[in-house]
């Protein structure tokens, strides 16, 4: 055999190889699990700057938004699953096709109101507690504390939430029902969060996962490829977490 025949088979193989790895990645990305990066501090004090999680796809069934820029071939969502208050979930908001993550705070018939920073769900206040205080740097470098609340929803599940500025766009809202199909969501970061109580309700088919487990965490979000900045910036406490 020729080194022109020989060559040609290598590159033919390794072609195929390589196509059959790309969509077996496809696939596992579509329908089973999708890493997600947190470029920003709307769910802290939960999820950080900087933090790699993987999202299940399965949790809640399919949609055109389970691939790839939303170019699925499916009109409506399959195998479907409703999800729970409070579940930490990747969706597309209805500005836009870029991912978002944030909690889920109302379903479907809720009404929904922020009254001085307190979250009212079907005229009841939710139960507050006082956890600690945490410092956080400011983007313009000032150093404030914070004090840390744990926040119960109406089926108990709690978590932590930031709320240290009074009177932000956000501390006080209209009553929001939730229509039919519809979600309302919040993020941990009750003052830098842009959320729902700005845009409004999503629908059940643009849900895209359900946030489940930090693989990885870096300091400020520093990328894989700045090596210069390891081991310092890796954030051991924060690998294999899971959400909450």
């Amino acid at each position: 055999m020729s080194n022109k025949k020989i060559n040609s088979s290598w590159i033919k193989s390794n072609l195929l190889t390589l196509f059959y790895a790309l969509v077996i990645a496809l696939i596992i990305r579509t329908f089973l699990i999708q890493p997600f990066f947190i470029p920003s501090s709307s769910m802290e004090p939960n999820l950080l700057v900087g933090d790699r999680l993987f999202a299940s796809k399965f949790d809640y069934g399919y949609s055109k938004h389970s691939f790839p820029f939303s170019l699925g071939p499916i009109s409506n969502r399959i195998f479907s699953n409703v999800p729970d208050r409070g579940d930490v979930i990747i969706f597309k908001p209805p500005h836009t096709n870029l991912d978002y993550i944030k909690r889920l705070i109302g379903l479907p018939g809720d009404r929904i109101e922020v009254q001085n920073g307190n979250l009212i769900i079907n005229s009841n206040l939710l139960e507050y507690e006082n956890i600690r205080e945490d410092s956080k740097v400011l983007k313009n470098g000032r150093v404030i504390k914070i004090n840390v609340l744990k926040e119960t929803l109406p089926n108990g599940i709690s978590y932590e939430i930031y709320n240290y500025l009074d009177g932000s766009p956000g501390d006080n809202t209209k009553e929001f029902v939730v229509p039919e199909n519809h979600y309302f969501f919040m993020g941990d970061n009750r003052d830098n969060s842009n959320d729902s109580r700005f845009w409004g309700t999503v629908e059940f088919n643009r849900l895209v996962g359900k946030a489940q487990i930090i693989f990885f965490s870096t300091e400020d979000g520093s990328t894989i490829l700045e090596f210069w900045k390891w081991p310092f910036d890796i954030q051991f406490n924060r690998l294999l977490k899971l959400i909450n």
